[in-house]
């Protein structure tokens, strides 16, 4: 596939189909094209604004010439967010993962550094000890044992250091900024995820339906990519669309502040142990709670939002919560 093929089709305003931004990403994995070209097909997509077709293309040819990781489970959701919301909030999305393993459910977290907030997936679970592995025998062993297991981006999809130097020298968001959730190398039936705005959300409807899985995509009318409590919320799922206030789950509106995810990863750390053993902010709680009961509707489509309420206090109020996340610990350190 040549790039100025492509480049031509965006100067006169057309989309690229799937096929064509798949053979894009392959080539590039091949070093086919200078860096100017990558560059300008980049740039063209985030100015237009990248379709869904665009999107799956690249998300194919990430997930082809990846790392697979085939996990021994029938059903298994990741809970993730897009980021960006720049709110440095904790590790809402990470703690909720264990919250839906205490309740019975599985859980493969596809994870990377944070980019625009102090602690990522990756940072707070290596502050934990966590080493990272894509061996196939541990992840399976993970995920099995406590319901858990953590995919760290960087040992899978491989495409994405051809990219990299093109994207930093760029200092803006591209469409490779949308591909971590929708790249995880262990294909979950289920996913929810969160997103900054609704422009997003619609992307992301699309993308879904036409990949086939059962979602939830989450969004805080007040700009987090997660449910904060702080307010209104929207849920589009394959079933639903609903704007939420927290009182229509049985929640009090929560304090920005309280959301805050610290300045350093060990701050970060101490307010996700914090959650999981029981001990912090009301506020902090509940945001798990909900985010973590949105995940099991997901999952378990015979739970009502009430029910899975219900699920997912009891996995963290019983403890369940937190034997999940030290059992995966010690299966990973």
């Amino acid at each position: 596939m040549e790039a100025k093929v492509l480049l031509d089709k965006m100067l006169v305003h057309k989309t690229l189909t799937r096929g064509e931004t798949h053979d894009f990403l392959l080539g590039v994995t091949r070093e086919e094209y200078p860096v100017e070209q990558i560059t300008a097909l980049l740039t063209g997509l985030q100015m237009r604004g990248v379709t869904a077709d665009e999107l799956l293309g690249f998300r194919d040819g990430i997930l082809e010439t990846g790392v697979t990781a085939r996990l021994d489970c029938d059903r298994y959701i990741d809970v993730v967010g897009t980021g960006g919301d720049r709110k440095n909030t904790f590790n809402i999305s990470t703690c909720a993962c264990f919250v839906i393993a205490g309740a019975g459910y599985k859980v493969a977290k596809h994870g990377n550094y944070a980019s625009t907030s102090t602690s990522g997936a990756s940072n707070v679970m290596e502050a934990h000890g966590v080493k990272f592995t894509d061996d196939l025998d541990r992840l399976n062993r993970s995920i099995n044992e406590c319901g858990v297991v953590y995919l760290h981006a960087q040992l899978f999809a491989r495409a994405m250091k051809y990219v990299g130097p093109v994207r930093r020298a760029l200092q803006f968001p591209t469409c490779f900024n949308l591909l971590g959730p929708i790249v995880n190398p262990s294909r979950p039936q289920c996913q929810l995820l969160g997103v900054a705005d609704l422009n997003q959300m619609r992307l992301y409807s699309d993308v879904y339906r036409k990949i086939g899985i059962d979602f939830g995509i989450v969004n805080s009318l007040d700009g987090y990519d997660e449910i904060s409590l702080t307010g209104s919320f929207k849920v589009t799922t394959n079933r639903s669309e609903r704007v939420y206030r927290p009182a229509d789950i049985g929640f009090p509106a929560a304090n920005p502040a309280s959301l805050y995810g610290g300045k350093t990863v060990s701050e970060a750390k101490e307010i996700f142990d914090s959650v999981l053993e029981e001990r912090a902010l009301t506020d902090r709680k509940n945001v798990v709670v909900a985010n973590a009961a949105f995940g099991i509707h997901v999952v378990d489509g015979q739970k009502s939002i009430e029910e899975a309420v219900t699920a997912a206090r009891e996995s963290l109020e019983s403890g369940r919560a937190l034997a999940a996340f030290k059992r995966f610990v010690e299966i990973n350190s």
